[in-house]
């Protein structure tokens, strides 16, 4: 299968390697805009062809298109390449706004063609396990989640921090619950770019009264990739920091003997067993997500991560950075998610979505 990836930033030179190791994938072009980063593509890959010009890639046999371009660009790129009849696989998250994820999700079914998005996390083994757990019912009724992703860096200078970190974490929400939320709020602060929060606390509630809170943050002096979800049985925490053993298992919990008003009536029992720590085979998330995409186009079936999931992370986003932007508000995300067929209400503007205003113009590349 033909196909060119455009970008060739910080996320292009991991899907290059990939696709080019895949026997089935035949790697044509990558395109982008600076010169210095196509002279890198040379140097590692000799006989694949690079170019500045998109409209080019178009043009060519390709069959499939990868976009690993910045956000403000997605929509442009994503939409020229779906009406040039090539299936697309974008990085995350899909769009900007919630009506372009619309729109090029609509496109995408009356064409018959594959949109993909690269919600990297719903490919990670461990993240299949928690899923599973979560299913099976081995942790009993979902009480809350709790999820942070922080780091030193890397700062972005398109987007603020919800925008950069909180999709992870939000398609992980979605993949591993299987459930829509009701509403969003947000709260941040920023430190260092004026005008760009750097850290924020995002709560996602659910209608069957399941509460998730997020923290993200570009200024934490230790990396962190965590997510607890706490169950009326037993307990799991994912640690993706962790080389190996990133799922535990605890059986630990609090119980009523009955069922009381009254707090005195009968004492709290504490459960404190042990720890399982379930064997998870983890090859990389991102091989396994370009093979996803591939047997998708090749066999006209749906991508687990397809444009309805990028729909709604970015739903959420939206809404949550709405919020975020009016003191923390609780945003509904609407009751009838997806909106696919109507145009997003109330989108907030480029700078609301943390998207400078002087970044408007689309590039390629990141």
């Amino acid at each position: 299968m033909k196909i060119g990836v455009v970008g060739f930033g910080y996320w292009g030179p991991k899907l290059v390697r990939n696709l080019s190791e895949m026997p089935e994938v035949d790697l044509t072009c990558v395109v982008d805009l600076d010169p210095q980063r196509l002279q890198q593509v040379n140097a590692q890959y000799s006989s694949l062809n690079t170019s500045r010009d998109f409209d080019k890639l178009l043009r060519s046999d390709v069959e499939a298109v990868i976009i690993a371009t910045p956000i403000r660009t997605h929509f442009r790129l994503a939409k020229a390449a779906l009406l040039a009849g090539k299936h697309v696989m974008v990085e995350k998250p899909l769009t900007a706004s919630s009506g372009e994820a619309a729109e090029l999700t609509e496109l995408a079914n009356a064409r018959g063609l594959t949109l993909m998005v690269g919600h990297t996390f719903e490919y990670n083994g461990a993240v299949r396990a928690l899923r599973d757990i979560v299913a099976s019912g081995e942790l009993g009724d979902i009480y809350y989640v709790d999820a942070a992703r922080l780091n030193l860096g890397l700062f972005q200078k398109d987007i603020n921090v919800l925008w950069d970190l909180a999709p992870h974490d939000v398609s992980i929400l979605l993949y591993v619950l299987q459930l829509d939320p009701i509403a969003v709020s947000a709260r941040g602060s920023t430190h260092v770019t004026p005008g760009t929060h750097d850290v924020a606390y995002l709560e996602v509630r659910f209608p069957n009264g399941i509460l998730a809170h997020m923290h993200v943050s570009w200024l934490d002096p230790c990396k962190v990739r965590r997510v607890t979800i706490v169950g009326s049985k037993k307990m799991v925490v994912y640690n993706d920091v962790q080389e190996v053993e990133k799922i535990r298992i605890y059986d630990k919990g609090v119980e009523r003997p009955y069922e009381t008003d009254r707090f005195d009536d009968f004492p709290l029992t504490y459960r404190y067993g042990g720890v399982a720590i379930p064997h998870v085979l983890c090859p990389e998330p991102l091989r396994v997500q370009c093979e996803h995409f591939v047997q998708c186009v090749r066999t006209g079936s749906r991508p687990q991560s397809d444009g309805e999931v990028g729909f709604k992370v970015v739903r959420i986003l939206e809404m949550a950075d709405r919020s975020l932007h009016s003191g923390g508000d609780r945003v509904s995300v609407m009751p009838e998610l997806p909106l696919l067929g109507r145009s997003s209400t109330h989108a907030p503007d480029a700078e609301q979505r943390g998207i400078p205003a002087v970044a408007a113009e689309a590039g390629v590349g990141r």
